[in-house]
C-alpha cells in the first residue's frame, strides 16, 4: 500500500467482541465482517483511530508502539479494504475539515458516500463543486442544505422574493422567516446544515457547476436559454401538483434539453405552448406535502451528488424521475433528444418519451 494512502474507518461502522480475544468489524447487515484476534482492546483502539489524517505506515508504527505485530495488522487492513469497509483518502481531502473538531466530525461521517463504483474517493471533486439553486422554495431549499451538508463546496439560493408562510417545510425555510427576503433566508437554512459552505454568490463571468431550477420555468425562459447557450448544467427540482419532478439534468450539447421536452409536449398536444405560459407566467402558490417535498429534494440531491462528484451515472440524464404520493416510488420517464431540436446536433433520436 502506497504511503500517501490515509486510512479512514467510518466513525459507524460496528466494533463487535465475539469473544475474548476476537473482534468483528462491521458486517451486521451484511457480509463484509472481518475477523481480528490477538488484543482486542487495542486493535479495536487502533480502528477507530483511522480517520484518514494518518497515512498506513503512521498507523503501522503506531501499532508497534502499542505492542501490537504490524503484519497482522496490516494484513486486517486490507482484509477491510477488500471488504469495502475501508476509505482511503488523500490528506488533501480533509484539508476543508480542520476549522474544528465538530466540522472534522460531520466531514468523516460524509466522507464514506463519495466513494465512485471502484471505491474512489470522490470527496474532493464534491468539495470544488458550485451549485446554484433558483427558487427558495420547499425543495429548493432543503435540497440546498442536503448538498451543502453532502459536502458540496459553494452553494447558493438565488431568490428575488419574500418569505410566505407556506413556504416553511422541515430542513429549509422556517415560520420565523415569514416577510424575509427569500435569499437572506434560505441562505441562513443553509448555513444551520453546514457552517462552513461557501454561500456568496459566484463572481461576475463565473459558472457553476451546476444549476438546480426548483420554481416554474420553461423552456422560453431566459435564465434556460442563457444555460443552455453557454453550457452550463442544468437540473429540474420542483413539485408539480402534488408530484415531485426531479429531471431532466441537462448537459447542453450532450443530453436532451428542456425545449426537447416542450417539443415533445407539443407533438402530442398542439395547445401545449399556450398552456406552457399559464403554467409558467405566475407565480405559484407552494405545492407538495413535507414528505413529498422531501423526497423530491432527497432524489434531486442524489442525482446532482452523482453528476458532480463523477460517483455515478445520474438516472435524470434526459430523463424524468417521476414521485406521486402516497407510496412515492420513483418513476423514471425517458426524455430522449427530439429530432427538431438540434439540441446536441445530428443523430436525435426519433422515439418519444414513453
Amino acid at each position: 500500500m502506497p504511503d500517501p494512502a490515509h486510512p479512514l474507518l467510518p466513525p459507524g461502522t460496528p466494533l463487535l467482541r465475539r469473544g475474548p480475544d476476537t473482534l468483528q468489524v462491521g458486517g451486521v447487515d451484511g457480509d463484509g465482517a472481518v475477523l481480528a484476534g490477538a488484543d482486542v482492546t487495542a486493535v479495536a483502539t487502533l480502528l477507530r483511530g483511522l480517520d484518514g489524517r494518518r497515512s498506513q505506515r503512521a498507523v503501522l508504527a503506531d501499532a508497534a508502539a502499542a505492542g501490537l505485530d504490524p503484519v497482522p495488522v496490516g494484513a486486517l487492513l486490507d482484509g477491510l479494504r477488500g471488504a469495502g469497509a475501508l476509505l482511503d483518502l488523500d490528506a488533501a481531502e480533509l484539508l476543508a475539515s480542520d476549522a474544528g473538531p465538530a466540522a472534522t466530525a460531520r466531514t468523516a461521517a460524509e466522507l464514506p458516500a463519495a466513494r465512485d463504483g471502484r471505491g474512489a474517493s470522490r470527496w474532493r471533486a464534491r468539495r470544488a463543486a458550485s451549485v446554484v439553486v433558483h427558487g427558495a422554495t420547499r425543495v429548493g431549499v432543503p435540497l440546498a442544505a442536503l448538498l451543502a451538508a453532502s459536502g458540496v463546496g459553494r452553494v447558493a439560493v438565488d431568490d428575488d422574493g419574500v418569505v410566505g408562510a407556506a413556504d416553511a417545510v422541515v430542513g429549509g425555510l422556517t415560520a420565523e422567516d415569514e416577510g424575509r427576503p427569500g435569499g437572506p433566508a434560505a441562505a441562513d437554512a443553509v448555513r444551520r446544515a453546514s457552517p462552513l459552505t461557501d454561500l456568496r454568490p459566484l463572481p461576475q463571468g463565473v459558472s457553476p457547476d451546476l444549476v438546480v431550477l426548483s420554481r416554474p420555468w420553461s423552456a422560453s425562459d431566459p435564465l434556460v436559454a442563457g444555460l443552455r447557450d453557454t453550457g452550463v448544467a442544468h437540473l429540474v427540482a420542483t413539485v408539480r401538483g402534488e408530484t415531485g419532478v426531479v429531471g431532466p439534468l441537462v448537459v447542453p450539447g450532450v443530453t436532451s434539453c428542456l425545449r426537447c421536452a416542450d417539443l415533445y409536449r407539443r407533438d402530442a398536444d398542439p395547445r401545449w405552448p399556450a398552456l406552457a405560459a399559464q403554467l409558467t407566467g405566475g407565480a405559484d402558490a407552494p405545492s407538495g406535502s413535507t414528505l413529498t417535498c422531501w423526497a423530491t429534494a432527497l432524489a434531486a440531491a442524489q442525482q446532482a451528488l452523482a453528476y458532480l462528484d463523477g460517483s455515478g451515472s445520474p438516472a435524470a440524464l434526459s430523463a424524468v424521475v417521476e414521485l406521486r404520493p402516497p407510496d412515492l416510488a420513483p418513476r423514471l420517464r425517458p426524455w430522449p433528444l427530439h429530432p427538431g431540436c438540434g439540441c446536441a446536433g445530428p443523430g436525435a433520436a426519433t422515439r418519444p418519451p414513453g
